[in-house]
């Protein structure tokens, strides 16, 4: 069996799964993988047989989707070259984690191909969203990818087709502890933005950025360039996380049982449904970066214990593949 597994490159949490999947993928198939997008902070520690530019979702530095960046910065009509002359005749399977050119490709040719991704949880009645849908962000979500066979990831299962999170080993492995300081990964803020708010809440944070080449420390705020292995220490020690309203960033936290406290990239709409999904289980969340509201969460004990099983290969093998 030949499969290409295809994933999105923008964000991380698509990296960090595909490390964890495409290992064990290779037990029982051929694999071959491609990326598209370029908007991720995340190395892959695997080889990568295909690279493609792609469509990505582009953010400005106040917190929010940049509908300006995204349509004159990618190059549509490259795109759309490129689904047309991509051959993928010579794969059994196709498994897409939300990458557009393979799942429009596989469309338009019919071949065999299924979507797992936490946003094919969207696509459920189930999954919560907010009261005020959005129109253009459901769109999207549906017409991204299209395709009809769908696994999806998410906090909860909210329906037989959606999984819990795949936690990667590199968490797993870690031993938590809480020592006091506060973990941020907001990368659609600028830096300065940040500081601005952080330095008057009395505790140590710890910033990871992707503006930063170097180390910064302004009173009580720490700014660190995207560094894997740092950002694993200061995350296995921390109290508490602040993060957008992503997947994989809050399931981990999660799991690691750290105070969490996501902010939705504006205009994200996938994000807005994450933030509604967490604020069902409990979690806090703001739509803006707002002092008053981060100072009553540092101050608060509230913990959500979750069970995150390790079973992606169980899933591979009954759900996917089928064996």
């Amino acid at each position: 069996m030949k499969i290409l597994y295809a994933f999105q490159g923008t964000g991380n949490g698509h990296i960090a799964r595909a490390q964890e999947i495409i290992p064990l993928l290779k037990k029982y198939a051929e694999v071959d993988t491609l990326i598209s997008g370029h908007q991720s902070q995340l190395k892959a520690d695997f080889d990568i047989n295909f690279q493609y530019r792609g469509i990505s979702l582009l953010y400005n530095k106040t917190g929010g989707l940049s509908y300006r960046k995204t349509f004159t910065e990618n190059k549509f009509l490259d795109a759309i070259k490129t689904i047309r002359e991509m051959d993928l005749s010579g794969y059994d399977l196709i498994i897409n984690d939300y990458e557009p050119l393979t799942g429009w490709a596989s469309k338009l040719k019919q071949l065999p191909l299924i979507e797992l991704s936490h946003q094919a949880s969207m696509s459920f009645p189930e999954t919560p969203k907010p009261e005020k849908r959005d129109f253009l962000g459901e769109m999207i979500l549906k017409y991204y990818v299209p395709g009809d066979r769908k696994i999806g990831f998410h906090f909860e299962n909210y329906h037989p087709q959606i999984k819990k999170p795949v936690i990667r080993k590199k968490i797993r492995n870690l031993n938590p502890y809480k020592k006091g300081y506060y973990l941020v990964y907001l990368p659609s803020f600028a830096d300065e933005n940040l500081i601005k708010i952080l330095r008057k809440v009395p505790v140590e944070w710890k910033v990871f950025s992707k503006y930063t080449k170097v180390q910064v420390k302004v009173k009580n705020v720490e700014v660190f360039p995207i560094d894997e292995s740092q950002y694993l220490k200061y995350f296995e020690g921390c109290e508490g996380i602040l993060c957008n309203a992503g997947f994989e960033t809050p399931a981990e936290a999660l799991f690691m049982d750290k105070k969490l406290f996501v902010i939705p990239i504006h205009n994200q709409y996938e994000q807005e449904c994450n933030a509604c999904a967490l604020d069902k289980m409990g979690i806090r969340n703001s739509k803006v970066l707002r002092l008053q509201e981060i100072m009553e969460w540092v101050t608060s004990e509230h913990h959500l214990k979750v069970d995150y099983p390790d079973d992606i290969e169980e899933i591979l093998v009954k759900d996917v593949l089928m064996l």
